[in-house]
């Protein structure tokens, strides 16, 4: 029988497609990528997945490489797609793909199976991985599959075939939203969010933070650390890049950090609303962006700037495994080099204010930047640089007044 690697969550339609797959006569592993989902017993989903007849069903820790090769890289380059996503969702996918492929070698499946849909980005994520990776691997996608849809229209059908082989799942016909969870994020989409105009806030129970409502009336203090762009410890503790994540998290939960409701546009064309909370990605953010305005030039970080929308865009496509972002990520170790040292935020009812920072590296310098009279800047230098700089104006003044 062929054999193929499944991406397996445990949830209705992994199960499914688990079952489905064999019904097409395909011998099944089942890999479970653990990313920080929510506390479930990771014994019973794969034990659930061999009951279901995969041949065999594992899990891998990938919190950890998630943090330091995924996240932390995005987070040097400042990136946001459109501005405001963190991409905690576009980041973990690549290394889900590699991942399953690494098992795919291992017990030699010669297919990826996956249970993202025909109209989402994650399709996007897990096959361009793959190709990059393993150009030879098959790709199956059920949802891009006429006969899968033929047979699961909706939801309904998918219970009632989880129930005619006695496959435990959790799921209901009717949800306000979806949900997808890792140790970076949690984000929501579907169901009531479709609607642009409902109030995500009021229908979702957050995971990872208090409504800045309910967070506590007193500022908290945090001091972060980093060395080379990359954050190591919080108030003097050194801490792994999971741990900086997970500690973070609960420190700017509590105090509602991180909520964003965006409406996106997606790689394949249409636009779609999301809410999503990062509240300890969205510290980091703020502390290493305030540390780069101390140690980083002006013509540097212009460039970074300018290049950084790019980067998060790739990201989101799913362009991970490429030369180019290889090239991006090698200027962007060497930029970070300088940008050591410590950055004290306060958390106060969903904001994140910068209080202090300090490095050995910094590029500001007192006596020039002071506005008092003296230090050592001398004035008097700006004449001729403006005459210079003025110089254009002046000569396009002169062959083509503007009128005013």
């Amino acid at each position: 029988m062929p054999s193929c690697v499944l991406a397996y969550s445990g949830g209705l339609d992994t199960s499914v497609i688990l079952g489905w797959l064999q019904d097409e006569g395909y011998d099944v592993h089942a890999v479970y990528v653990d990313l920080g989902q929510p506390c479930e017993d990771r014994e019973a989903i794969l034990k659930k997945a061999r009951d279901n007849g995969a041949k065999s069903a594992r899990l891998v820790d990938a919190r950890e490489e998630l943090c330091r090769d995924f996240a932390f890289p995005v987070l040097q380059w400042q990136a946001k797609y459109e501005g405001i996503y963190l991409l905690g969702t576009s980041i973990a996918r690549p290394l889900i793909s590699k991942v399953c492929l690494q098992v795919a070698r291992e017990v030699g499946a010669e297919a990826y199976a996956h249970g993202a849909t025909g109209k989402g980005n994650d399709q996007c994520r897990f096959q361009l991985a793959a190709e990059a990776l393993e150009p030879s691997v098959k790709i199956i996608a059920p949802w891009r599959m006429q006969k899968f849809r033929d047979k699961f229209p909706g939801r309904k059908e998918m219970i009632d075939y989880c129930a005619a082989k006695n496959i435990p799942v959790k799921a209901s016909i009717s949800k306000p939203y979806s949900s997808d969870e890792n140790c970076l994020h949690i984000s929501y989409e579907a169901g009531d969010l479709e609607d642009p105009a409902v109030d995500g806030v009021s229908i979702i129970d957050f995971g990872m933070t208090v409504s800045p409502q309910q967070a506590p009336d007193q500022l908290e203090q945090v001091k972060l650390g980093f060395e080379a762009g990359v954050p190591v410890s919080i108030n003097g503790e050194r801490k792994s890049p999971l741990e900086m994540v997970q500690l973070m998290n609960k420190i700017a939960g509590r105090n509602g950090v991180g909520r964003i409701d965006i409406v996106e546009n997606r790689f394949v064309g249409m636009k779609s609303r999301g809410v999503y909370e990062a509240p300890g990605m969205t510290t980091l953010y703020a502390a290493h962006l305030a540390l780069e305005q101390l140690t980083i030039d002006r013509d540097t970080i212009h460039l970074r700037d300018r290049l950084a929308p790019e980067v998060a865009e790739m990201v989101y496509y799913g362009f991970w495994f490429v030369p180019k972002m290889d090239a991006l990520m090698a200027f962007m170790r060497e930029v970070q080099r300088p940008v050591t040292g410590e950055v004290t935020v306060g958390l106060y009812k969903g904001n994140v204010f910068i209080q202090g920072r300090t490095s050995p590296n910094s590029l500001y310098d007192a006596a020039i930047a002071s506005m008092e009279a003296g230090g050592s800047y001398d004035q008097t230098d700006a004449e001729g640089f403006l005459r210079i700089q003025g110089l254009p104006s002046r000569v396009l003044g002169r062959v083509r007044p503007r009128r005013y």
